[in-house]
C-alpha cells in the first residue's frame, strides 16, 4: 500500500451562529420593570463578559497549539482571534450605548 504524504482536503462542517436571547427568551416584548430590569440588565453585561473570557481563552489556547506545532489548520487562530476581538467590541459597544443612556436620562432629569 501507497504511503501518502499530503493529508486529503476534507470538507469542513459549519455551525449556525444563534441569535443572543435574553435569559433565554427572546420574544417577550413587555415592558421590564423594577428588579426584574435589573437582573435583565445586569445578565447582558454579564454574557457579554463571559463571551470575552470565553472567546480570550479560546484564543490563547489556539495560539499556544500554533506556537508549539501541535495545530494542523493554522486559520482557525486567526477565526479565534476575529472571534476574540468581535466579543470585545460588542462589549464596549454595550458599555457605550448603556453610558450614553445614562447621560441622555440624567439630561432629562434636570
Amino acid at each position: 500500500m501507497e504511503e501518502k504524504f499530503i493529508t486529503p482536503i476534507e470538507p469542513m462542517s459549519f455551525t449556525a451562529i444563534q441569535p443572543i436571547t435574553l435569559n433565554g427568551d427572546a420574544q417577550k416584548s413587555t415592558q421590564v420593570k423594577g428588579q426584574e430590569g435589573i437582573s435583565t440588565f445586569k445578565g447582558i453585561f454579564e454574557e457579554a463578559i463571559g463571551n470575552v473570557r470565553t472567546t480570550e481563552d479560546t484564543l490563547v489556547k489556539e495560539q499556544y497549539r500554533l506556537a508549539t506545532g501541535q495545530i494542523e489548520d493554522p486559520h482557525t487562530v486567526m477565526i479565534a482571534s476575529n472571534q476574540a476581538q468581535l466579543a470585545a467590541d460588542l462589549l464596549i459597544a454595550l458599555r457605550s450605548q448603556a453610558l450614553q443612556s445614562y447621560n441622555e436620562i440624567m439630561r432629562i432629569s434636570s
